[in-house]
């Protein structure tokens, strides 16, 4: 299913998510190395992309959002300023 064709009444993008079910520790690892397990579950996930838009957007601070750790999502706010 494509982000595209979900029916803003009765769907949110989170219902979609490879991680729904899934232990939510493992998207909250202590280090970078525990990280790959969650990263591996969000590169096959269908809404990867609204995911991390939505971690940027919020501003998150911890866990694995959109398949990028805080770390991660840092880097990628600082090359977005730079491109402004």
């Amino acid at each position: 299913m494509s982000i595209h064709q979900i029916n803003p009444d009765t769907s949110k993008w989170w219902d979609l998510g490879a991680c729904r079910g899934l232990d939510a520790a493992i998207f909250y690892p202590d280090d970078e190395a525990e990280a790959q397990a969650a990263k591996s579950v969000c590169a096959s996930c269908a809404v990867q992309s609204t995911c991390l838009d939505y971690a940027l957007t919020s501003r998150e601070k911890a866990g694995v959002w959109g398949g990028a750790t805080e770390r991660d999502r840092r880097r990628i706010i600082r090359q977005r300023r730079r491109k402004d």
